[in-house]
């Protein structure tokens, strides 16, 4: 136990120490702002880019003439849709202060405070500045992050329906940031890209993140072609015995002629 106060002491210590020698809190730069609030503008897309759901467009109980439906995935309720929750998308980013650059800025609780949630589940008296209820709420440059990410969803809408209404085939961070957002000034953080160590707590949930979407899409898929296999099983079922049903009828009537054909002829006296 001595130990491990003296590791929560040494921790602690050292985080207060290089919070003496920077800044505490470091805001967000309009370059960070921009390339999550493109992240979660793809990854919101992508989410509702699988649906085969169609829209109808005109009251056809009125009359049969009209626009015909349109898809969602074209549609300006998907695009509505999206643009209403990027920014409540920001909201489940955490503050990783052990990372630099953009990439303090990740889903996942921190290898900071889970190194220190470990300690007190151990039953180590962590004391730190920071109450231990409010160390899972929202930090101070998070919640600044979703604030400047309203304020550019408002000022680029425009820019951005242009994108959505086009082809799509620039990638969106490139159209929005690089050429509107961010036009002639600083883009290095959109460069930027965190390479998840062995054990880090963020990496670990996003990997069973991917894993979980990517046993869905395959469950998925597999539960379509069990479907297709057994249509075509019950298909070819009915088939065979319909054929079946044939042969026995024609096997009946062959048969029959077979027999009277073989009965000899014989002389009836009147």
């Amino acid at each position: 136990m001595k130990v491990l106060l003296l590791m929560a002491f040494v921790f602690v210590s050292t985080r207060a120490h290089k919070a003496e020698d920077d800044e505490w809190v470091h805001l967000p730069n309009k370059c960070e702002v921009c390339k999550f609030v493109s992240i979660e503008m793809k990854s919101a897309l992508e989410e509702t880019g699988k649906t085969k759901e169609v829209i109808e467009t005109n009251y056809r109980f009125l009359d049969d003439k009209g626009a015909p439906p349109i898809k969602y995935v074209k549609s300006d309720i998907r695009f509505i849709e999206v643009m209403e929750s990027v920014c409540s998308r920001i909201l489940k980013y955490n503050l990783h202060k052990e990372r630099d650059g953009s990439n303090r800025f990740a889903k996942g609780m921190s290898e900071t405070f889970s190194t220190l949630h470990n300690l007190v589940h151990k039953g180590v008296k962590v004391v730190m500045d920071i109450p231990y209820e409010l160390w899972n709420e929202t930090s101070a440059e998070v919640a600044d992050l979703k604030k400047q990410c309203d304020v550019l969803i408002e000022q680029y809408e425009e820019v951005i329906e242009d994108w959505y209404k086009g082809n799509q085939e620039e990638d969106l961070t490139t159209y929005l940031c690089e050429k509107h957002v961010l036009k002639g000034q600083d883009t290095n953080c959109l460069k930027e890209e965190w390479v998840g160590k062995k054990g880090d707590t963020a990496a670990i949930a996003e990997d069973k993140k991917k894993k979980k979407n990517k046993k869905k899409v395959r469950d998925a898929e597999d539960g379509q072609k069990k479907e297709k296999k057994g249509k075509k099983k019950k298909k070819k079922s009915k088939l065979s015995e319909d054929d079946g049903g044939k042969l026995k009828k024609q096997e009946g009537h062959a048969s029959d002629k077979d027999i009277q054909n073989n009965v000899p002829l014989q002389k009836t006296e009147l």
